[in-house]
């Protein structure tokens, strides 16, 4: 039986990955409380997250030993079946779809509910990495760059249909694969413009169409309605209550009942650098899915500003160590494929944390391997275990090549002079 070779792991990522399952463990367990009371026990919703979460570790310790060329093999199947099951879910009447609060984001094939948006994502990364890295001459940027937007539409066309922010997300990584592939600007900048052109004009469209005529829209874009809501309310540019001067927005409502409770959440753990202390969340059970998109403010209620330093510096180390092995590593593919991931669970964790302390519209991200979701978990682990799998072929790499010195200064004859 051949032992894989643990002193060439990257112990940085594993104590950065091990570190936040540890929060996310404590999270689990303080904000779980309504789960644990419409289940009449904590075995249940918990021991769920529990298995996933060590599944994932099992997962990320598996995929470090995978080279890296197998994974961007893989990621091309991955992409073409995550692609159908995304633009299944835009089939009315589709037994394999499962919806939740509206959203037609999930799948389920036997037995298992899962996002396939989530394994799009992640096959995107790879496969745009892979294509990226592909680029030797000025004139294979402008071809690259056409066939990873043609690519990066086709799969993000169904995600935006049920989940925009999660799309937006996607099309942020990719235009930062663009810039590290020295993509000409005028080819990243025209994208960027035409595509606030289209969020613009969309915008328009539906709040003056439909939000504020009171008008329901129907289609695969029916959400849209949801998310012109979501943005006039954060901003407070919704049409005025009927019988006021202005919108309140210190009425609860079934629409703002979560940026309520996370603002009181964050302003009771702000009362102390260490908050009110795990265990001690009174937010828990007023404010809903605080064990998923707004489980940040959770963690701020109990442990301050202190534990919210401490999440932040666990994302950001991330990134920062993606680009420590990144910028000592031969192989292009797996230096974006590796800045693609690490990016990706960075700026997803920002976004939901300042969603959760009320700097952004609700978006319905999760905070990556803290959030309680089974295929939020697995995939991030997966992030993790393909990352770390490039950095422990760097350190191999670097040892095979200091022993090949090494020989070969035994092998130069010592010469005498008498």
């Amino acid at each position: 039986m051949i032992k894989p070779n643990l002193q060439n792991i990257d112990k940085t990522f594993w104590v950065i990955f091990l570190s936040l399952i540890a929060v996310a463990i404590i999270a689990l367990f303080s904000a779980s409380s309504t789960l644990v009371y419409m289940h009449h026990s904590a075995l249940g919703p918990i021991g769920q997250q529990m298995f996933f979460i060590v599944l994932g570790v099992i997962a990320a310790f598996g995929i470090q030993y995978i080279p890296s060329p197998w994974i961007r093999i893989c990621g091309y199947g991955l992409l073409g079946l995550s692609t159908l099951l995304v633009y299944s879910t835009m089939i009315p009447g589709n037994p394999l779809v499962v919806t939740i609060n509206g959203a037609a984001r999930w799948v389920r094939i036997a037995g298992i509910t899962f996002q396939p948006s989530e394994l799009a994502k992640l096959s995107l990364i790879i496969v745009i990495a892979d294509q990226l890295a592909r680029i030797h001459s000025e004139d294979d940027k402008r071809k690259y760059f056409y066939r990873t937007l043609i690519i990066a539409a086709v799969v993000m066309l169904p995600v935006m249909a049920s989940n925009l922010s999660t799309a937006v997300l996607i099309g942020l990584i990719i235009f930062c694969l663009w810039i590290m592939a020295r993509i000409p600007w005028r080819y990243t900048l025209s994208v960027v413009g035409i595509t606030v052109l289209v969020l613009g004009l969309g915008y328009a469209i539906v709040e003056f169409g439909f939000v504020r005529p009171h008008r329901e829209m129907h289609g695969p874009f029916k959400r849209a309605t949801t998310w012109v809501a979501r943005i006039d309310r954060h901003f407070a540019i919704s049409p005025l209550e009927e019988g006021s001067g202005e919108v309140n927005k210190f009425v609860l409502t079934d629409d703002n009942i979560q940026e309520v409770y996370a603002a009181v959440a964050i302003a009771r753990g702000g009362a102390s650098p260490l908050g009110v202390l795990p265990g001690n969340s009174k937010e828990r059970d007023y404010l809903p899915l605080a064990f998923a998109d707004y489980i940040f403010a959770i963690i701020v209620e109990e442990s301050g500003f202190v534990g919210a330093l401490l999440v932040i510096f666990l994302y950001l180390a991330i990134l920062f160590r993606a680009c420590n092995v990144s910028s000592r590593y031969n192989d292009m593919p797996a230096m974006l494929m590796t800045m693609g991931l690490a990016l990706m669970i960075t700026c997803q964790a920002l976004i939901s944390m300042l969603v959760a302390v009320g700097l952004g519209p609700v978006t319905g991200q999760p905070l990556p391997l803290i959030s309680r979701g089974g295929t939020s978990v697995l995939i991030t682990s997966v992030y993790f275990g393909i990352m770390m799998g490039v950095s422990r072929e760097q350190i191999t790499l670097r040892q095979r090549e200091q022993k090949t010195i090494e020989e070969s200064r035994e092998d130069v004859p010592i010469v005498t002079l008498e």
